[in-house]
């Protein structure tokens, strides 16, 4: 079925759209387009036309024993207002791979649009739309790049926190083992099952692997995979409608690409996203982490 662009089941907040319907747009006044390229040098070398950037990484901080804090409200809305954002007007985020490493991979991993995404509608702004196969799509096109730098004009951005957006440690705990609740954990196979960058191995008890990278494009991690594709994985990992959904990871980042897929491409009512993460739940000594494919 042909989707309508912008396309999501959601309430609108955030949706996604085509680069036919991007290029559509470029000259509507009001749209704002962010690029949230791995590195400036990326945004320098060449860009969509319009578009600002503002990488990731502005908008979380070491904040007492966690180091992946999202900014305070009052910070984000400094950095909003310089960008120029509005909140009632469509904002189109969008990044690449950017450049191989010496070890042979991107330097990108495709996250960077939906932290970026998931930040904005954090934060109050109501019409966030995410650039589906962001600039590889666009490119592999021959669509309009650019290297001319765009002029921001300050906003007068008032933040609004959605705090039913996620859940902090103790509400977590609360509700993490509830008959009505799926706790995702959207790492990688095999961190979920062993040993990653973390002081201790494994996973949280009863987190069901579903890693954001399955639901993606297999060559292009920016661009969604179709929709029986994603119906299937959900379904396998008993990520029903009628559930509530506790979206996880590491540091939070990669959920942000399943918390925004659920409630806002598949459109289910109950979804969370734990901050948090395996970061924080490790921290604790006596927290159990269960080690292998299993849950629990």
């Amino acid at each position: 079925m042909e989707k309508t662009y912008p396309y999501g089941k959601g309430d609108g907040t955030v949706a996604w759209v085509s680069t036919e319907w991007l290029e559509n747009h470029l000259h509507d006044k009001g749209l704002g387009i962010i690029d949230c390229q791995p590195n400036v040098h990326e945004y320098i070398q060449d860009h969509i036309p319009g578009a600002l950037f503002a990488h990731e990484n502005l908008f979380r901080i070491h904040e007492g024993a966690i180091p992946t804090r999202w900014i305070p409200a009052d910070a984000a809305e400094i950095l909003f207002r310089t960008l120029g954002l509005e909140p009632d007007k469509p904002a189109v985020v969008y990044s690449s791979s950017g450049p191989l490493t010496t070890c042979g991979n991107f330097i990108g991993d495709g996250l960077e649009q939906t932290m970026v995404a998931y930040t904005l509608a954090r934060y109050g702004h109501q019409k966030v739309y995410l650039l589906d196969g962001g600039l590889e799509k666009w490119k592999e096109e021959k669509r309009p790049v650019t290297r001319q730098f765009d002029l921001t004009k300050p906003s007068s951005f008032t933040v609004n926190l959605q705090k039913d957006f996620f859940i902090d440690y103790y509400e977590f705990l609360r509700m993490k083992d509830e008959a009505n609740v799926v706790l995702l954990d959207a790492r990688p196979s095999p961190v979920y099952e062993g040993q990653g960058p973390w002081i201790r191995p494994g996973h949280i008890p009863g987190a069901v692997s579903l890693p954001w990278k399955s639901l993606m494009d297999d060559k292009n991690k920016k661009l969604m995979k179709p929709d029986d594709q994603i119906q299937s994985l959900v379904q396998a990992a008993g990520a029903t409608p009628e559930k509530t959904i506790i979206c996880s990871c590491g540091t939070g980042r990669e959920a942000t690409n399943e918390f925004l897929l659920f409630k806002y491409y598949l459109g289910y009512n109950n979804v969370v996203l734990y901050e948090g993460g395996f970061t924080e739940w490790s921290s604790y000594p006596d927290n159990k982490t269960i080690i292998g494919k299993n849950p629990r």
